[in-house]
Parts: C-alpha cells; sequence; structure tokens
C-alpha cells in the first residue's frame, strides 16, 4: 500500500514540474556561448552605413588610411591597397607587401569590381565621386560600403577626430578592444614626445609649403595646424577658416615665416620645393628662407593617420633643434 502511494505522489510530482518549466528556454549548458549579432549602424559625414558583419574584402584608398587598417591589424581582410604618397610606415612594411596594390593612385571601378570588394576605405574626399571610382550612393547600389575619414575632410580636426574615425572602423571590422589598444598606444608615444619640447613662450612662426609656383597652397585649419601647435609653432595661415587654402606669395612673405614645412610627396622632391623657395624673388625674402629654416614632412605623417607622434617629433627636432 505504501510503495503504491509512493509511486502515486511521485508521478504527480513529475506532473507539476513539468507544467511549472514548460515553454521556459532552455538553460545553457556549460560552456555554452550565448551569441548575438548586433548591427552596426554609422553615420559617416551624413551618409549611414549599417553592417551585420564585418568587411572581409576591404580596399583601401590612400596611404594614411591604409596605415590605419594595418594598425589595426586587419591586412587579412584586405584585398587592395592604392595611392602611395611615400614609404608605408616601417612598423607594417612586411604586412602591407602581402596586399596587392591596385594602382598608383587611384584604382577603376572594374578593378575593385575584379577584386570583389566588399568594402572601400578613403582618406580623402576625392576618392569617392564619378571621376574617381565612383560616388558613395553608386557604391551602395553595387553593394560595396564605403567610410571617408572623417578627420581629413573636416576643418579644424582634432587628435580626438582621429581616435574617433579608429573606432569606426574598429567597430565596423569587430576589432574595437585593438582600436582602444592602438590609441592608447598612439597616447604614450604622443607624450613620450611632447614632454621633451622646451618651453615655448614666443612660438615660432610656420609656414606650411605644400606646393605652388604662382601661389602657395598651404595649410590653413586641417590637422598640420594642429600638429604644428602641438610642436611648439604657430601656423601662420591658421586663421583662414579652410583646410588647405591658396594664398598669395605676398601674403606669405606678408606673414614673416621664420620656418617653412615642406610637405614630401608625389613626383616633386622635396629638395626640389626648397630649391624652388629659394629662387623665388618673394619667398626667398622671408626669414625662413634667408636662414635657410626648412623642416621636410612626408605626407602620410601629416595626414590624420598614426604617425602623430613622429610627425610632432619631426616638427619639434626641426623648430627647436638646440633642445634635441
Amino acid at each position: 500500500m505504501n510503495k503504491k502511494l509512493w509511486m502515486t505522489l511521485a508521478l504527480f510530482a513529475s506532473l507539476f514540474l513539468a507544467s511549472c518549466t514548460n515553454g521556459e528556454p532552455k538553460p545553457a549548458e556549460a560552456g555554452e556561448e550565448k551569441i548575438t549579432k548586433e548591427k552596426v549602424v554609422i553615420d559617416n559625414e551624413g551618409f549611414p552605413i549599417e553592417y551585420k558583419e564585418a568587411p572581409t574584402r576591404a580596399v583601401s584608398l590612400n596611404q594614411h588610411v591604409t596605415e590605419i587598417m594595418l594598425a589595426l591589424g586587419l591586412e587579412d581582410s584586405m584585398v587592395g591597397t592604392a595611392f602611395l604618397d611615400d614609404e608605408i610606415y616601417e612598423p607594417f612594411q612586411e604586412a602591407y607587401e602581402k596586399i596587392p596594390v591596385l594602382a598608383e593612385q587611384y584604382p577603376t571601378k572594374e578593378q575593385i569590381v575584379s577584386v570583389e570588394a566588399d568594402f572601400l576605405y578613403g582618406g580623402w574626399g576625392s576618392a569617392f565621386n564619378e571621376k574617381n571610382i565612383a560616388t558613395r550612393e553608386e557604391l551602395k547600389e553595387m553593394g560595396i560600403s564605403s567610410y571617408l575619414q572623417s578627420s581629413s575632410v573636416n576643418m579644424a580636426p582634432t587628435l580626438d577626430d582621429i581616435y574617433g574615425d579608429i573606432r569606426n572602423i574598429a567597430k565596423i571590422f569587430q576589432v574595437e578592444e585593438r582600436g582602444e589598444e592602438l590609441i592608447k598606444k598612439m597616447n604614450e608615444d604622443i607624450e613620450a614626445t611632447t614632454k621633451k619640447l622646451p618651453e615655448v613662450t614666443d612660438p615660432l612662426k610656420v609656414l606650411v609649403f605644400d606646393s605652388g609656383e604662382t601661389d602657395v597652397f598651404t595649410a590653413a585649419q586641417n590637422f598640420m595646424n594642429t600638429l604644428v601647435t602641438m610642436a611648439g609653432g604657430e601656423n601662420v595661415f591658421g586663421d583662414v577658416e579652410d583646410n588647405w587654402a591658396t594664398v598669395s606669395k605676398e601674403a606669405a612673405v606678408e606673414r614673416e615665416p621664420e620656418v617653412i614645412v615642406v610637405i614630401d610627396y608625389g613626383e616633386t622632391t622635396a629638395e626640389e620645393k626648397i630649391q624652388f623657395l629659394k629662387a623665388d624673388p618673394a619667398l626667398s625674402q622671408t626669414p625662413a628662407v634667408q636662414n635657410e629654416r626648412f623642416v621636410i614632412l612626408p605626407l602620410s605623417a601629416a595626414s590624420e593617420g598614426i604617425r602623430v607622434a613622429d610627425a610632432v617629433e619631426i616638427l619639434a627636432k626641426g623648430f627647436y633643434p638646440e633642445a634635441y
């Protein structure tokens, strides 16, 4: 009798427990991970972009953004690079050599299609238009995502703006931890460089010379302005409300620059640019030329990329050689 009673009670207990757990989610077993994929949504220069998965066939279109990709360890997700201004940053040379160079400047639309690219990363606004490759809208219609380096196209970019671009790329490629590690390393390198600077009470007047024969193409309120300031100088055209500006030679002479930073890239060498400055009837009258105060800075270091510490060090040594 007792045996029958216990069997009945056990049956009722099992039915009660089953009814309590019916419809409830099954708990994860030991070692089982709950994986959720969140859609990445970024408003990039007024162009909304969405990613459910990280791109796997990316092409970088300018050197400073190529170096950001390599610094984030994304070479395995790249099927091409383009538009090298000068030597690739030495720490990433080996990784860079594994990636096909599609073109000396911008690749054609056909070249982009041929490598089955799913993501284009442009460093300058010129990367995305009908003349160079395609517009971003057209690329989207082709199933190709794009990102434009905000810190390179907005006026008066700061170091934090570059970090914002790095964080966006790290988020798109789902390597956010690497992004934060890169930013931390950059901050450490910049601090190690800037702490060597002498105390500056009267900053040197600096003219940035990119190019120009009849006029001067110079830095206004782009990142070069920030770099010059960080290195203890004052950009003589830092008051012009533009990224890059074309100014007259007379205006450059009137501002009496004490140092000229020569941007090194392209077919015209830095030495050729310096010889032009020395020979020009107007520009040769500036204190910088008369005292032969020139600092050569590679465009890749001057751009909104990962070489900020190197750029500041080059400038600071040129501005205040007695301190180094």
